[in-house]
């Protein structure tokens, strides 16, 4: 028999545990994983830490990758109470370099390329809108 005692064979399981738990810790899904070629232009978080932390993001996008776009939302920080906003805008088209911290968040005049919206409010509710601003 390989195992001579039980200490070997604890000693391998215990192996294989940490294996598994390092393999598991390496493999999660990023935001690099996704189509869309996805890059962040511009972000705003309030400074404050006590109450509920308020975090958007301008992201620019390749084509209209609507699924990916969900996804890249998805994987954006989220505070319990908080709220996470993610604008995704056009590559080619201009986009906000700067964030404001009240609606609207950037300056008016992008909302014509603005792709879509990923909101995640307060109560943890996601929402995703196409074309936003459009009329």
């Amino acid at each position: 028999m390989i195992f001579k005692n039980k200490k070997n064979l604890l000693l391998l399981v215990l192996a294989g545990i940490i294996g598994y738990i390092v393999y598991d810790s390496t493999s999660q899904p990023s935001v690099s994983d996704l189509k869309g070629n996805f890059k962040e232009v511009a972000v705003f978080r309030n400074a404050n830490n006590t109450g509920p932390i308020v975090r958007v993001y301008a992201v620019t996008a390749e084509g209209t990758p609507w699924d990916e776009m969900k996804k890249y939302g998805d994987l954006m920080p989220y505070t319990k109470y908080g709220s996470t906003k993610v604008y995704f805008f056009g590559r080619k088209k201009p986009f906000p370099q700067q964030l404001d911290p009240a609606e609207p968040h950037f300056n008016p005049t992008y909302n014509s390329n603005c792709l879509a919206v990923y909101t995640k409010d307060a109560n943890g509710q996601v929402s995703f809108t196409k074309t936003p601003f459009s009329n």
